[in-house]
C-alpha cells in the first residue's frame, strides 16, 4: 500500500518549485533592460560626493555600469558584477562590495546586437559610427566595447577631504590623466538621450578597464584597433535619490548642462 504522504509531498514540492521559478523569472524580467541610477547625476557633479548607496544593494540592479567611489576618489567601473576603482595616483584595483557610492548607473547587460567596425576609429569617428547604428535618438543604450585599442586616454579625480565641496567643474585642474598605447580592454558605458540630462548624463559616457584590470578611468580620448561593440537597448529608467540633508538642501541651479559636458570631456 502506498503511503499517502508521498503524493502530498510531491504536490508540496511542485507548488514550491512553481512559486520559486515564477519569483525568479519575475525578478529577472523586471531587471532586464532597465537602467538604474543610484543618485542624481546633476547633484553629484554639483558636489554631493558623500557615498550613500551600498555596493551590495547596487548588485540587485545590475552587473555592468559606471560611477564614482566615495568622496570622488577616482572613477568606478562595474564589470561582470565586480567593482573596480581607478585612482588619481594611477592605480586601478578591484574593490570589495562592502562600501558605498555617491553616484552610479548600472544595468544587467544582455547584448541585443553586435557590431564590428573593421577599422580604426578615433573618438569622433567612433561616436559617428555608433550614431549610425544606434538610430533611435531618444533611445537608451548600454554599450560594451571590447578588444584592442591603439590609444586610450583616461582621467581620475583625487579624493575630496573638506566640506563644503565645490562642483566638479571647479576641480578640473586637479584631475590626473593617463595614456595607454596598444592595450587590450573594455569600454563600459552608455548612450542616453538629451531628455535625461540632469538625473543622468546624456550622450556618450565611457569608463575604461584594461584586460589585466590594472589600468582604467573615465575615457576622454581614444583610437580603436580591432574591437567588437555589444549593445543592449534599455527601455526603462529608475532612480534612487539620496535621503540626506545635503540632497534635501541642494540648489540645482549650481550646475548647468554646459558644466556637465565640461566634466564629461575633461576640460572647460
Amino acid at each position: 500500500m502506498k503511503s499517502p504522504a508521498k503524493p502530498l509531498l510531491r504536490i508540496c514540492l511542485f507548488v514550491f518549485f512553481l512559486h520559486y521559478t515564477s519569483s525568479v523569472f519575475a525578478q529577472q524580467t523586471t531587471a532586464d533592460h532597465n537602467l538604474f541610477s543610484a543618485g542624481h547625476a546633476g547633484a553629484f557633479v554639483g558636489g554631493l560626493y558623500d557615498a550613500f548607496y551600498p555596493y551590495k544593494q547596487l548588485e540587485s540592479h545590475g552587473d555592468f555600469g559606471l560611477g564614482a567611489p566615495d568622496h570622488l576618489d577616482g572613477e568606478l567601473m562595474m564589470f561582470n558584477g565586480k567593482y573596480y576603482q581607478a585612482k588619481s595616483i594611477g592605480i586601478t584595483q578591484q574593490l570589495a562590495d562592502t562600501g558605498k557610492t555617491p553616484y552610479a548607473t548600472v544595468c544587467f547587460f544582455y547584448a541585443d546586437k553586435v557590431f564590428k567596425p573593421g577599422k580604426p576609429l578615433n573618438k569622433a569617428a567612433l561616436f559617428s559610427y555608433l550614431d549610425s547604428v544606434l538610430n533611435n535618438q531618444n533611445g537608451m543604450y548600454a554599450i560594451h566595447i571590447t578588444g584592442m585599442f591603439k590609444y586610450v586616454k583616461t582621467r581620475a579625480f583625487p579624493p575630496v577631504t573638506q566640506k563644503p565641496y565645490v562642483p566638479i567643474v571647479a576641480m578640473l585642474e586637479k584631475q590626473s590623466f593617463f595614456e595607454f598605447n596598444d592595450i587590450q580592454g573594455d569600454f563600459i558605458g552608455f548612450k542616453l538621450p538629451e531628455f535625461m540630462e540632469g538625473p543622468a548624463i546624456s550622450g556618450y559616457h565611457f569608463h575604461f578597464l584594461s584586460d589585466k584590470k590594472d589600468k582604467g578611468g573615465h575615457v576622454v580620448d581614444l583610437i580603436t584597433d580591432d574591437v567588437s561593440i555589444e549593445v543592449e537597448m534599455l527601455n526603462s529608467f529608475t532612480i534612487d535619490l539620496p535621503q540626506t540633508t545635503d540632497f534635501r538642501n541642494y540648489n540645482f541651479k549650481k550646475v548647468n548642462a554646459a558644466d556637465i559636458k565640461s566634466v564629461e570631456n575633461g576640460k572647460k
